[in-house]
């Protein structure tokens, strides 16, 4: 009994997640570049669930279990909840004696359950060994999805998370930290819980494992919702010239997610100085990234959102906003540059996709991702 409660008060922690939205960015046209020099063309993805309804939990559960005791070769979700020690833990690990075989890690930044997981699933199945998944939710989540799914026990031990404030930014240093514990993870993409898959499992991991750049929304804005957020008392280890903005869902390659998670010059700057209408996650990995390695980074975000309706919050899908028409534009209806060559695909995810979303989804899957698209 007394070990029954000592399990039950570790998940009584309370958390309150909302999201907001940052300033509107105006349409990228169809047929254009993501990589023009305007700062106004890049697509960026937002949090925005103040006007989303309750998630609601996974079909099943299950009780959560006692966590495991720390093992370096241990690769699940770390149980540690002295970030300290996992940034370390998970910066120091070594590629030497690792599969050969490497890995995409999809980390899903989520208040709750994925409302969208039967579409993920499908996304996922027949390609066990070439992925790695981690979900951080809130504390107080403890609902599990079926054992047969993909989703199963992978949840990271998580903190509470406020948007507009550093939390945001803690919350996926974490989840870069649990993925980076895996050496076969190669590629880190971080999404959302409205986010949706654009294509087949194969082309997606292709174009990640095959890419010479990372893949991280970063401009310089002139704009009040842009420059306007820098603060003075971040200058001389952040100046203006170097402060940039972009989309919170970066990808990145494993060598980036080390300096990201290494970082101890420019993070406490953010922390202290970028207070909201400053949001630390719209520009402190476009900012760093800028300054330690631009050549790296294509400066461009592979996950879609329309802004095209203006206001504060990007289009929301709703089941009758899908079609297969919708899907093939965001699909192939753009240019950009991907490994020094003009492409039409410069999106593999998109979102901000409602529940009721599902079906349709469900029923376009053949199609969507079907091995020869």
């Amino acid at each position: 009994m007394a070990s029954f409660v000592v399990i039950l008060g570790s998940f009584t922690l309370k958390l309150l997640v909302s999201e907001g939205s940052s300033s509107c960015y105006p349409r990228l046209n169809r047929f254009s570049s993501p990589l023009t020099t305007s700062p106004y063309s890049y697509i960026l993805c937002n949090f925005a669930f103040l006007s989303s309804p309750p998630h609601p939990p996974f079909n099943s559960s299950s009780e959560p279990k006692t966590p495991p005791v720390p093992n370096d070769n241990d690769t699940r979700p770390h149980s540690a909840t002295d970030d300290r020690e996992l940034m370390r833990r998970a910066a120091s690990i070594l590629e030497t004696s690792c599969n050969p075989t490497p890995k995409v890690a999809f980390m899903f930044l989520s208040r709750g359950s994925l409302p969208l997981a039967p579409l993920w699933e499908k996304f996922f199945m027949g390609h066990e060994g070439l992925y790695s998944i981690y979900i951080h939710t809130s504390p107080e989540f403890i609902d599990e999805p079926p054992t047969t799914s993909v989703f199963y026990k992978r949840k990271i031990p998580s903190k509470p998370v406020h948007w507009g404030t550093a939390s945001m930014v803690d919350a996926e240093r974490r989840l870069l930290a649990n993925a980076l514990l895996d050496c076969a993870n190669q590629r880190f993409v971080l999404l959302s819980e409205a986010c949706i898959p654009l294509f087949n499992f194969t082309t997606v991991y292709n174009y990640l494992i095959k890419s010479r750049q990372s893949f991280i929304g970063s401009f310089d804005d002139p704009r009040v919702t842009g420059r306007g957020r820098y603060n003075k008392r971040m200058w001389p280890t952040v100046s203006l010239a170097n402060w940039r903005k972009g989309s919170q869902w970066f990808e990145v390659n494993r060598n980036l997610a080390v300096e990201i998670l290494s970082d101890e010059k420019y993070y406490p700057i953010f922390r202290n100085h970028c207070i909201p209408p400053c949001y630390v996650d719209e520009h402190y990995v476009p900012t760093l990234v800028n300054i330690m390695s631009p050549e790296v980074n294509s400066k461009r975000s592979i996950t879609w959102v329309d802004w095209s309706k203006g206001g504060p919050h990007p289009k929301k899908y709703v089941r009758k906003d899908v079609s297969m028409a919708l899907l093939n534009q965001v699909r192939k209806g753009f240019n950009c540059t991907y490994n020094g060559h003009t492409t039409s695909m410069c999106f593999l995810f998109a979102r901000k996709f409602h529940p009721s979303t599902l079906e349709p989804l469900l029923r376009l899957a053949p199609a969507l991702l079907d091995s020869m698209n």
